[in-house]
């Protein structure tokens, strides 16, 4: 007799709402915003400097990765409590697929806890099952 495997579904399996309102909570505190270097070219770019000048600015190694610089607040460097984001058409992954990240989704208490620091989770856009799991790759490619 054959045995299938059986896939259960995430509790999430009819989606989430989310809808970005720019509060800038994902942008605070301490923390690691990890960038490849397409990411970084891209950044490079659009403040128009070379990938080189870019990272000896905006970036630090971590070990074998790359990371944004925090403030001296330890927001991040291109955080701006005026004006948000300042990169945000320019924006990593990491920040892209915000809040559906792993430690976010494990469980619905988790999804709980990202709403409190989250005010656009469980509100706005409905994303579905398929849209969340297509930013929970993109995550993990970026890593």
């Amino acid at each position: 007799m054959e045995h299938q495997a059986k896939f259960e579904k995430p509790w999430y399996e009819d989606g989430l709402r989310f809808s970005c309102t720019r509060c800038g909570n994902c942008c605070r505190g301490p923390g690691y915003v990890w960038v490849d270097d397409a990411e970084v070219e891209l950044l490079a770019n659009h403040f128009e400097l070379s990938y080189d000048q870019f990272c000896k600015m905006y970036t630090r190694k971590i070990g074998k990765n790359r990371s944004l610089r925090d403030q001296a607040n330890e927001d991040c460097i291109f955080f701006d409590q005026q004006s948000g984001c300042l990169v945000y058409n320019v924006r990593p992954i990491q920040c892209r697929t915000w809040p559906f990240w792993p430690r976010n989704l494990q469980s619905p208490e988790d999804w709980k806890t990202t709403q409190k620091r989250c005010p656009g989770s469980d509100h706005g856009e409905l994303f579905t099952l398929e849209q969340i799991t297509s930013r929970l790759q993109q995550m993990k490619k970026s890593k």
